[in-house]
């Protein structure tokens, strides 16, 4: 069976900065009528980086939950932007970090169910400091933390982000 849904008509709801929202009319595979409610997003790119032992995290409040969270380097990609210039850009901006390398380590969809963002997870190597350079609207504190310590806030929940979590776990895999 095709359980492809056939989009009949986009209707745009609103227009923003970060996202756009739609209420598309669709037809489902077996051609009935339904609505589809999408968050249309640019995406956004984060990179999980390591020296001495030490995994570079970022302390962000985050608006929607009213907390400040941790998480790797991330930003959203610029229209057209290359993802991979995206981390570049975020870890310099962020954790003031130039890396030579950079390794995809996964294309993660985040909710499937209604946006299409993905978010594209790396991993850098060979990084030199350089000043970081956060974006006017931007308050972040970004710190090495030794890989035991990332380790248990991982086990025990204190990092909640699912990108960051996906790029930590691929790193503690790859130590196995």
């Amino acid at each position: 069976m095709d359980y492809i849904e056939k989009t009949v008509q986009k209707n745009y709801v609103f227009r923003g900065k970060i996202l756009t929202v739609r209420c598309d009319d669709a037809l489902l595979p077996d051609g009935k009528p339904c609505t589809r409610e999408i968050i249309e997003h640019s995406g956004g790119a984060c990179v999980l980086y390591v020296e001495d032992n030490k995994i570079l995290l970022v302390r962000q409040y985050r608006y929607p939950y009213g907390e400040s969270i941790y998480e790797v380097p991330a930003g959203k990609l610029d229209k057209g932007e290359d993802p991979m210039s995206a981390a570049a850009r975020e870890l310099e901006e962020e954790g003031g970090i130039r890396a030579e390398k950079f390794e995809l380590l996964f294309i993660d969809y985040p909710s499937p169910g209604y946006t299409d963002e993905k978010i594209y997870i790396y991993r850098a190597y060979d990084g030199k400091r350089v000043r970081a350079h956060l974006d006017e609207e931007e308050f972040l504190d970004a710190e090495f933390v030794p890989v035991e310590r990332v380790w248990e806030m991982l086990k025990n929940g204190e990092i909640r982000d699912g990108k960051t979590i996906i790029a930590l776990q691929a790193y503690f895999l790859s130590l196995k």
